[in-house]
């Protein structure tokens, strides 16, 4: 894992969607510098009113779809895919302070003839940042990031028997942290948010324990009890709640690439400084800071023209405390997940 972390803090090609409003007293030239400086990236969809903000929607939606009749090599009878995406943001700049607010959401399911609906994506992730320049390149920041998701998510072989289980769920786990740090904006695409000392709750809430069996209790010949659902994310179901501390890197990264293809990133580093507790017994474990949280996003948009786009995603996350993976569900893992799509998209 140190040395995935290694690549991806070199790698940091990253960043957010950084827009801050201005006055409308000020002139285009005037405007288009200031945003230079606070990593603004300027769209002319988008315009500032009379009290400095900058608002706005971005919407897309995607599908697939495949079907086959006879086919030897074998393959789906039919399949289905659709995929929606919507970024809100509101953004505000008055003088060397600014606040930027971004909510990406995001829901897929895919419906096959042999499996039937099934969820592909799903992220609800709301991101406030304030600020106060020190200079064209730094500033001091503090952040306020909340993450989780719209619906249940399930296992569909639980136990190796094929049985639908709940794995997952509406702030269930959720995110939220809580990071003062300085932020340094080299280029106007560009900008990286340092934290030493940062707060992060990961909260399970919704049926803690979420049980597939009558109290988790496994029936024979198997037998058994089963992990409550909490306690694969490295809380305890009686708590719902862990706490940490510790060290916060945030990259975003968005430019245009080539003509017509723009590429957003963002990468969000963790390190709990403080030892954790043991989901099942509540005792204290030493604390492990080389095994940093990874979240890393990507979003690669290829216009085809004013409301056509090829749009490419792909997230990575590494979260130690995480352990659904490996022969006995009881280990972290790396965890991949893309998708291709054409759709349509508008801006309001």
């Amino acid at each position: 894992m140190s040395k995935l972390t290694g690549l991806l803090s070199c790698c940091i090609v990253v960043i957010f969607f950084p827009i801050a409003g201005v006055a409308q007293d000020k002139t285009i030239s005037e405007i288009k510098k200031d945003s230079q400086k606070s990593g603004e990236i300027v769209d002319s969809v988008f315009k500032y009113n009379a009290k400095g903000w900058r608002k706005g929607v971005i919407l897309s939606l995607n599908f697939g779809q495949g079907s086959s009749s006879n086919w030897a090599a074998g393959a789906e009878h039919s399949s289905f895919s659709m995929a929606g995406y919507a970024t809100i943001f509101a953004n505000k700049k008055k003088g060397d302070f600014y606040w930027n607010n971004t909510l990406d959401l995001g829901f897929a399911m895919q419906k096959t003839s042999s499996q039937g609906s099934r969820k592909t994506d799903d992220k609800i992730d709301f991101y406030t940042k304030a600020g106060h320049k020190l200079n064209d390149k730094w500033a001091v920041a503090g952040v306020l990031n909340l993450r989780t998701q719209f619906a249940d998510g399930y296992e569909y072989d639980y136990l190796g028997k094929g049985l639908k289980h709940r794995i997952s769920g509406f702030m269930a786990p959720s995110y939220l942290l809580l990071s003062p740090g300085l932020e340094w904006t080299p280029a106007n695409y560009f900008s990286l948010m340092i934290s030493p000392f940062s707060a992060r709750w990961v909260i399970v809430t919704n049926d803690p324990y979420s049980y597939y069996y009558p109290d988790g209790q496994i029936p024979l010949p198997d037998g058994g009890e089963e992990k409550p659902l909490a306690a694969t994310y490295g809380v305890n179901p009686v708590r719902k709640v862990a706490f940490e501390a510790g060290a916060y890197l945030s990259a975003n990264f968005l430019k245009e690439i080539v003509k017509n293809v723009s590429y957003r990133s963002k990468l969000d580093l963790f390190s709990n400084y403080l030892g954790k507790r043991d989901p099942y017994t509540d005792e204290k474990i030493s604390s492990k800071p080389q095994n940093i949280d990874v979240y890393w996003t990507n979003n690669i948009i290829m216009k085809v023209n004013k409301f056509l786009n090829v749009t490419y995603n792909f997230d990575l996350i590494y979260d130690d405390d995480v352990k659904q993976f490996g022969p006995n569900k009881n280990a972290a893992r790396t965890q991949v997940r893309s998708l291709l799509g054409v759709g349509i998209s508008a801006k309001f």
